[in-house]
This record gives C-alpha cells, sequence and structure tokens, in this order.
C-alpha cells in the first residue's frame, strides 16, 4: 500500500475498523436509522436526559455528512414516534424545542450539503408550530438533489399502515376502486411517502435488537444491522462497520442466490 493509500484509511485504523476498499463496498440507495441511546449517553455521564437528546440531534449532521461520504441518496432517521408521547411532558417539550432548533441551525449546513429535507409521520397530529417548522425545511430544500434527510417524526408503522388502509376504504366507498383491484403496489401508494424507494439498510445502535415499530411495511425486506453503541457515538466508524456488513449480505428478496 502506498504512502497516500495509508493516509487515506487512516481515520479508519486508528478507530480499530479493519483497512478497507472503499471501491468495493455495496452501497445501499436508502438507510434508515433508528436514534436511539440518548438517555443512556446523558446517564454515563451523569447528565440530564435533555444533554443526550441534543448531543443525539448533533450527531445527525455528522451522519448526513458521512453518508454524503458514501453517496448514499436516501437517509430517514426515527427521530418521535407515536409512543414518545408517553414520556414525560418536561422530556417531550425539550424534543419539540430541539426539532425547531435543529433545523433553524443547521439549515445553511444542510444546504451547503445539498439535502433536501422532508418528513414521515402523523404530522397533523404535531402542534402547529412544529407543523410550520416542516413545511418551511421542505419548501425551503425542494431544489437540493444530492441527499434526501427524511425526519420521522410523530412515526408509528402501524399507524401508517391504518391510515393506507382508510384512504383505501373511503376510495372503495366513494366507488372510484373496488376491493379485489387492491393490490400491493395500490396499498404502497398511499402510505407517506410513496416515491421514497424502501430502505436496504436499517440500522440500530444502542445495543437493542429489534426495529419498534419503524418502516414497518417499507422496511419488509431491508437488511438489519445492530450495534451496542449508543446513538451520539455513533460516526464513521460505525457507519463503515454497517456497510462492510450490508457488502456481505445475499439479498435474495425470497428468490434464489446468484451462486444457485
Amino acid at each position: 500500500m502506498s504512502s497516500n493509500e495509508e493516509s487515506k484509511f487512516s481515520f479508519f485504523s486508528r478507530k480499530k475498523t479493519p483497512v478497507i476498499d472503499e471501491s468495493k463496498l455495496k452501497i445501499p440507495q436508502h438507510i434508515a436509522v433508528i436514534m436511539d441511546g440518548n438517555g443512556r449517553w446523558a446517564k454515563k455521564r451523569m447528565l440530564p436526559r435533555s444533554a443526550g437528546h441534543r448531543a443525539g440531534a448533533d450527531n445527525l449532521k455528522t451522519l448526513c455528512k458521512n453518508c454524503g461520504h458514501y453517496g448514499i441518496k436516501y437517509v430517514t432517521v426515527y427521530a418521535f414516534s407515536t409512543e414518545n408521547w408517553s414520556r414525560p411532558e418536561s422530556e417531550v417539550h425539550t424534543l419539540m424545542e430541539l426539532f425547531v432548533e435543529y433545523f433553524d441551525r443547521y439549515d445553511p449546513e444542510l444546504e451547503q450539503e445539498g439535502i433536501r429535507v422532508r418528513f414521515t409521520g402523523d404530522l397533523l397530529g404535531l402542534p402547529q408550530n412544529i407543523q410550520d417548522v416542516c413545511k418551511r425545511a421542505e419548501e425551503g430544500s425542494k431544489h437540493r438533489t444530492r441527499m434526501t434527510l427524511i425526519v420521522a417524526f410523530n412515526y408509528g408503522g402501524r399507524r401508517e399502515i391504518v391510515q393506507a388502509a382508510q384512504k383505501l376504504a373511503q376510495q372503495v366507498k366513494a366507488g372510484t376502486i373496488t376491493e379485489d383491484e387492491i393490490t400491493e403496489d395500490m396499498f404502497a401508494k398511499n402510505l407517506y411517502l410513496p416515491d421514497v424507494p424502501d430502505p436496504d439498510l436499517i440500522i440500530r445502535p444502542s445495543g437493542e435488537e429489534r426495529t419498534s415499530n419503524f418502516l414497518v411495511w417499507e422496511g419488509a425486506y431491508s437488511e438489519l444491522w445492530f450495534s451496542d453503541v449508543l446513538w451520539p457515538d455513533f460516526g464513521m466508524k460505525e457507519l463503515t462497520e454497517a456497510l462492510v456488513a450490508y457488502t456481505k449480505r445475499d439479498r435474495r428478496f425470497g428468490g434464489l442466490s446468484e451462486e444457485k
């Protein structure tokens, strides 16, 4: 290996990541990340949970830059679930404030990186000021084409499926379609973001190994990768490890391997 090549991979080797040839990585078009472990990150440091959520929000910017390095086109992050309303009121309030602050603070950097922002979830169930932020962020970033950041906010996979079923039921009731015409493709077109490709890879840090009602329909054939690292510490090393693992996967979608 030349000195230039050694320099190129020194970042990874210092982090105890195996030296890799990035050109041999199979890069997913769309990754989804469950940003988990903020509270535990704060507790380990004897900090309030709000500090963990702030660190987690800051790390989203890092994730976007790292994904941009690999040319990933879509990144979906699980920011606030429909179940998160059950948390203490003060914590929910903090999360809402961070949501507004994030887009006010980082939009210039998102612009510089060419990152379009979209949202998925039951947005009409959010406070009006949060809905306004969503509209402003989406409208102001429509022209960006390098990457699309999709923020799942007030999102629940089961609720998304129920609402899609309700839309189809209304169409049947109106007589525009019959129940026999409903297909998987038609159902998918009634989900929150039907134009976005399904995630190829779902990543969950923090040591938990479940998807927690995240992209239930869209993630049916996604590869899953879990890490013990808490979300605020999830960096290039962990993303690279996930991509190395993804590269080794044989995605058959119910068929046979090409080697067969």
